[in-house]
């Protein structure tokens, strides 16, 4: 049997009417030396019926009886497939026909020390189709201190690695919620290299079923990120930022007690941060004046002099 060159690995859990783009759009791919596995985390739609739908030999179906995470998905397409670079493409996502073609030019081109190629994307909405973002590449080559301050990449379906890589520095991280991406390209990062293509080649689509859309998932993945890279001050600086983030979406639904903890710890992991502070005082006048002034922020940061995020 003929080895593919790519093995593209799709993790699914109950998202059938996402997931038939998804497939469709890597059977579109320009370049055609692949495998595709489609894992599911034991979906209870009609997720099984799409065989049918796809006869293609080149995809290879997985399956687990008990729902695992996307992680763990992940990793059971890794260890089940055969190909020298493996890709990754969210159920809910879609690639453009040139995507892996023009990383793959990339990459054979690459230094040997290169071990991962990323694209830009556009952000969609996907009820309205409306694009509403676009990430470009601008960073390549050591990105180990440029992960610990943000994540320049971006998610799992705009990525193309070297399978050598992942043996070095393990698979993706299932203890973790959230955040399972940037974990793995920060441990990539200290070892080797990243390139992109700058162009946008895919589409990321926006709505209600994310997870960055459960705030309780996303605060526990960053509580595990502290514990793994909370000595890098660039990091905890970057996680203060969140949990401001976190601590304005709590308020909002009105948890005002977990509002108040998330805005305490963005202001403990970057002390010199504003907006946390006035956050915090607005909480101590209740929900209904934190909302007031929160449809008025801008004429309260103006205010105050405010300018830093």
């Amino acid at each position: 049997m003929t080895v593919p060159q790519v093995s593209v690995i799709i993790p699914t859990h109950n998202r059938v009417g996402f997931l038939s783009t998804a497939i469709g759009s890597v059977l579109q791919q320009s370049f055609q030396n692949f495998e595709m596995l489609v894992v599911d985390d034991a979906s209870t739609d009609e997720t099984a019926n799409l065989r049918e739908r796809f006869p293609d030999t080149r995809i290879r179906w997985l399956r687990h009886d008990k729902p695992r995470g996307g992680a763990a998905a992940r990793n059971t397409g890794i260890v089940h497939s055969r190909g020298e670079y493996i890709a990754f493409l969210d159920d809910d996502d879609e690639w453009f026909p040139e995507k892996l073609a023009r990383q793959m030019e990339v990459m054979l081109n690459s230094a040997p020390e290169v071990a991962a190629v990323y694209t830009g994307y556009l952000v969609v909405d996907r009820a309205s189709g409306k694009i509403s973002g676009r990430m470009t590449p601008k960073l390549s080559g050591d990105l180990s201190q440029a992960l610990l301050a943000a994540n320049p990449i971006g998610g799992t379906s705009c990525m193309l690695l070297k399978r050598s890589c992942l043996e070095q520095v393990g698979l993706f991280d299932e203890s973790l919620p959230s955040f399972q991406d940037r974990d793995l390209w920060i441990r990539i990062s200290r070892k080797f290299h990243f390139d992109y293509v700058p162009d946008a080649l895919l589409n990321y689509y926006v709505h209600g079923k994310k997870v960055w859309t459960n705030l309780e998932a996303l605060e526990r993945g960053l509580e595990t990120m502290l514990r793994k890279y909370g000595s890098s001050a660039a990091f905890r600086k970057s996680c203060s930022g969140r949990y401001l983030f976190f601590g304005i979406k709590f308020c909002e639904a009105d948890q005002i007690g977990k509002g108040k903890a998330a805005l305490l710890k963005a202001i403990r992991l970057d002390p010199y941060r504003i907006k946390p502070y006035i956050y915090f005082l607005l909480t101590l006048l209740g929900p209904k004046i934190f909302m007031k002034a929160r449809e008025s922020k801008g004429e309260i940061f103006v205010g105050l002099g405010v300018t830093n995020s």
